[in-house]
């Protein structure tokens, strides 16, 4: 019997195998004694994959690092459906086949094995439960019988990333804040006017402040990739948050030239939740909004109550390019250059994992960018 013809794809071809070919997939590898050997040798994870990117074989790593008890919890399955990847749910083709896929490291390193050329990549998985893993993959081609298989390798670098990204953000965050208050320390000295002294000993203060947050913010997010952030959970006014967000960053280097405003439709109420945090998620919106923003233009905050659900958007004019979307919730993906890259991640990490709620964004080129979150 022929595969499962499947069409629904934005990418890679979803057809799949049935049970039968399956089955006598997995004996074929499992006759081989030394393709068994090798795959059981190798400390990463790996599988074997038939033509349909399907697992069909797992080694040992792979089923204890998953909790996977026996063969019938893999068998079938792609990698990303195996690892539970957040968009292998998103179409029915499964793994592989939703645009998001396009930018996957994972199946494109597939695709080329099976092209008959090893191929390395890493990739960034979003899982289910929102939680965000670092590989490095390898895909090998291999052929048995005269059937073509891929031999995938994968290698959980996450450690490495998190503390890398971490390291890379947190100084470049530190860095600016102390040259900013190294450099005004220099130029109070030389000042004779007492009201200039006043203001730049203010700009001090503040730049100090920031600091000290950009250092609670790095620890806020080490804790929360570990699982160890505890919610300060209290009651705050919906309309007097975005006020303050807006009245913070309207003071801040990215909003030189451009304004930040309120939307006259905003809704005040009353909402329970940790406020610091959301606080962060607004703010990175925010931020993120007026840097993308050219000289001139509008960043719009707003706050509204449906029914029993509370939404929270930051607007601005620009647009993101359609690459940039389907990869922007990413850990260390940026578009901004080295020591960037964790702000839209955190957004989800907070929003969703954290403070139970959803995190989005919608971004055209006649309507421009609006972040979202809601909670409820």
């Amino acid at each position: 019997m022929d595969s499962i013809i499947l069409n629904k794809t934005k990418f890679a071809p979803a057809e799949r195998s049935t049970e039968m070919q399956l089955k006598s997939q997995k004996q074929t590898i499992m006759a081989n004694e030394m393709v068994i050997q090798f795959c059981d040798a190798i400390s990463q994870m790996l599988v074997v994959l038939n033509k349909n990117r399907q697992i069909i074989y797992a080694n040992k790593h792979f089923m204890n690092n998953l909790g996977l008890l026996t063969p019938d919890s893999y068998i079938g399955k792609r990698p990303g459906e195996a690892v539970k990847c957040a968009h292998a749910i998103e179409s029915t083709g499964g793994c592989g086949t939703s645009e998001f896929c396009r930018t996957c490291g994972a199946v494109n390193a597939i695709l080329e094995a099976q092209q008959g050329k090893q191929a390395v990549k890493e990739c960034r998985i979003i899982t289910e439960s929102r939680d965000a893993l670092d590989l490095k993959v390898t895909a090998t081609p291999l052929t048995i019988k005269k059937e073509e298989y891929s031999i995938f390798e994968i290698n959980d670098i996450s450690h490495e990333k998190r503390r890398k990204s971490l390291e890379r953000v947190f100084f470049h965050d530190v860095l600016n804040s102390a040259g900013g208050i190294a450099g005004l320390s220099d130029i109070i000295g030389t000042v004779v006017d007492q009201k200039e002294i006043d203001e730049i000993a203010g700009m001090i203060h503040t730049s100090a402040h920031n600091l000290i947050g950009d250092i609670q913010s790095q620890r806020q997010l080490s804790a929360a990739e570990r699982g160890d952030l505890k919610l300060n959970l209290s009651d705050y006014s919906a309309f007097q948050l975005i006020k303050e967000i807006a009245q913070l960053y309207a003071n801040h280097e990215v909003a030189y030239g451009k304004t930040i405003g309120i939307d006259n439709v905003s809704e005040d109420f009353i909402i329970e939740t940790d406020v610091s945090l959301l606080r962060r998620i607004i703010g990175n919106m925010t931020k993120n909004a007026l840097e993308a923003s050219l000289p001139g233009s509008k960043v719009v905050l707003k706050a509204l109550l449906q029914g029993e659900k509370k939404l929270f958007s930051v607007h601005n004019a620009g647009f993101i390019a359609r690459d940039a979307q389907l990869q922007l919730f990413k850990r260390s993906y940026t578009t901004k250059g080295a020591g960037r890259g964790l702000g839209t991640y955190s957004m989800k990490l907070f929003g969703e994992k954290y403070l139970g709620g959803k995190v989005w964004f919608e971004s055209t080129k006649d309507a421009g960018t609006t972040f979202f979150i809601q909670l409820k």
